[in-house]
């Protein structure tokens, strides 16, 4: 009898251990990238988000203009519809999400509507990491894209800022894609990741944006898809594989001191390919520890 009165107890006591040790189950990392046209986030941080996805973290890549003049042949709603296509097959391949806003591409603006959406996407992924341009690149769009990012950067903890959404409680990260200008100051990578073991998963997610790897986007022509093999799945990959190779090959080689940091002398002088980024001043400023466990892969 006494033994039938203990047996709800003891299922009582661990079906209480079950829900607690389901409680104590760290909570996925959640990373958002916001690149200024439909391949720009993926171009920047694509081999890094294969690495995440795979450790069962979660990634969105956002497009904050869609693309719609892109291309030397084609434009308009045609072209946007094409360049959507193109970075949600993407994002099928790597596991994760994409987006793209209603922004005409060339358009950006810094605008007090556009810096809302910018701080509803930020806070609608619960993030804990974000990247995007540096606001002194090249292009117009990536110089406003960054703008935008960043000046959301304290706002998404503002309790009654875009109040149709939730401020974001926990500290987040915010980080810059690399960059080759020296005005008002060159990039520095604080982070560089390895991608030396997802290379050829990286160039089969660029793959799929065939408009700009193989047809060269708006600097193209029409000579550009033969030069690039576009007609031949084999030889148009060996092209994208050892082109995205040398990209990658120089990042690592520019950021070497960064690699030798994460990953020690002996791993860091032997990566061949990278991914490299800068901490934004505005943010948290995280701790060493901190950043090992926003990136997990360092000596894996």
């Amino acid at each position: 009898m006494r033994l039938n009165l203990l047996i709800p107890f003891f299922l009582v006591l661990a079906c209480s251990s079950l829900l607690f040790a389901q409680d104590e189950t760290p909570r996925p990392l959640r990373i958002i990238a916001f690149g200024a046209h439909p391949d720009d986030a993926e171009f920047q941080i694509g081999g890094s988000a294969l690495k995440w996805t795979a450790l069962g973290h979660k990634v969105k890549l956002v497009s904050v203009t869609n693309g719609d003049i892109g291309h030397w042949g084609e434009a308009g709603g045609t072209l946007a519809k094409r360049r959507t296509a193109e970075v949600k097959e993407a994002a099928k391949r790597g596991g994760w999400e994409a987006e793209v806003l209603d922004i005409h591409d060339g358009e950006i603006m810094p605008t007090l509507e556009n810096r809302k959406t910018i701080a509803r996407l930020i806070r609608e992924w619960d993030a804990d990491l974000v990247f995007c341009h540096r606001p002194y690149d090249y292009h117009p769009d990536h110089r406003n894209a960054g703008l935008l990012v960043r000046d959301a950067a304290f706002m998404v903890k503002v309790p009654y800022y875009v109040p149709d959404t939730r401020p974001i409680k926990h500290s987040i990260v915010f980080c810059y894609f690399p960059d080759r200008f020296t005005t008002p100051y060159p990039f520095k990578a604080d982070i560089a990741v390895s991608i030396d073991d997802v290379m050829e998963n990286k160039v089969n997610i660029l793959d799929a944006l065939e408009s700009q790897v193989y047809e060269g986007g708006a600097l193209g022509s029409p000579e550009t898809p033969k030069k690039r093999f576009i007609s031949d799945p084999v030889r148009r990959k060996n092209f994208l594989l050892k082109s995205w190779t040398n990209r990658h090959s120089n990042i690592a080689k520019k950021h070497r001191e960064a690699l030798l940091k994460w990953y020690g002398d002996e791993k860091g002088g032997a990566v061949e390919c990278a991914e490299a980024f800068e901490i934004c001043e505005y943010g948290d400023q995280p701790s060493k520890d901190r950043l090992l466990e926003l990136f997990p892969f360092f000596g894996k």
